[in-house]
């Protein structure tokens, strides 16, 4: 009866000292050292193996250590084999710091001054105001609504899109596909959630970006398949789209030449790559501080 864990790998050596002192009658394995395949039982796993049934033909149960379980193909596990997915506090608390710092990256233009530290100079942006600043959330989940509750400290107005109806104090809230546009029409911040399914794979297109108002920011800290472009190619991603457009919606929205479309630019992926073993502040620096396409757009103002 073996324990396989197949995740980062400094988080499962404190898994194996944790096992061999609390359970020394379970054996614990990490990843790729199975032992017999057929001795598995229970895998840990944030990304699966290929195979799962074929490989371990007694496998009884499987768990998610990832904020999401939409990196589980529900086609290659056994209906009979459950998927559960570990919940606790850290993990939604680590997001919502993430998603926090990402939308007052952009709400405080640091886009714009970061550059201006390595160039020494100072190029003054006007400030505008929380108050002024309206952030959305797609997704209003457990993770959407601990982010929507944090950001209430902050002055934002909110607002909050779902597939079906939630009703949350001090958002207004939106559900369904015929109100996708009025949210995105509200929302200076957009905050992507959303789980990767076959509805929400390329949801984060030209089309939606011309939907919102100019000057909005994206913080996506889903899958990179929600996004249509190159940048998407880096796989999960934690991107910081802000784009300062000079370009009317209309005229994005009929397909002309925008910089809110991300398959028309050359971005390399691996800037974007997110570190699956934590350290997101770095994370965020190497982004914010390796973000070409934005350097030139960081000095064009709201209209």
């Amino acid at each position: 009866m073996t324990i396989l864990y197949k995740a980062n790998m400094v988080r499962g050596a404190e898994w194996a000292r944790f096992f061999a002192e609390h359970a020394p009658e379970l054996p614990f394995r990490l990843w790729p050292d199975i032992g017999d395949s057929a001795e598995v039982r229970y895998l840990v796993a944030w990304v699966p193996p290929d195979d799962i049934a074929a490989t371990f033909s007694n496998l009884e149960l499987v768990f998610a250590v990832g904020a999401g379980v939409d990196q589980f193909e529900a086609s290659k596990l056994s209906p009979h084999i459950p998927l559960v997915r570990m919940l606790e506090p850290g993990i939604a608390e680590t997001m919502v710091e993430y998603v926090t710092m990402a939308a007052l990256a952009l709400h405080r233009d640091l886009l714009h001054f970061i550059p201006q530290q390595k160039e020494q100079v100072w190029r003054e942006i006007r400030i505008m105001p929380a108050k002024r600043r309206r952030v959305g959330v797609m997704a209003l989940g457990q993770l959407g609504q601990a982010v929507l509750e944090r950001f209430t400290a902050f002055g934002f107005p909110l607002a909050g899109w779902n597939r079906s109806p939630r009703d949350i104090e001090g958002v207004t809230c939106y559900a369904g596909s015929d109100a996708l546009p009025d949210f995105l029409a509200g929302t200076d911040i957009l905050v992507c959630l959303l789980p990767l399914t076959a509805e929400t794979r390329g949801i984060l297109n030209a089309d939606l970006f011309a939907r919102l108002p100019r000057g909005a920011g994206l913080v996506n800290v889903g899958r990179g398949p929600y996004l249509v472009g190159a940048i998407s190619s880096a796989g999960s991603t934690a991107v910081i789209y802000r784009a300062r457009c000079s370009t009317s919606r209309s005229r994005t929205a009929a397909g002309g030449p925008s910089i809110l479309e991300p398959s028309t630019h050359s971005y390399d992926a691996a800037q974007y790559q997110h570190d699956a073993a934590g350290s997101s502040s770095r994370t965020m620096y190497s982004m914010l501080s390796h973000a070409r396409p934005w350097r030139r757009l960081a000095g064009m103002r709201r209209a």
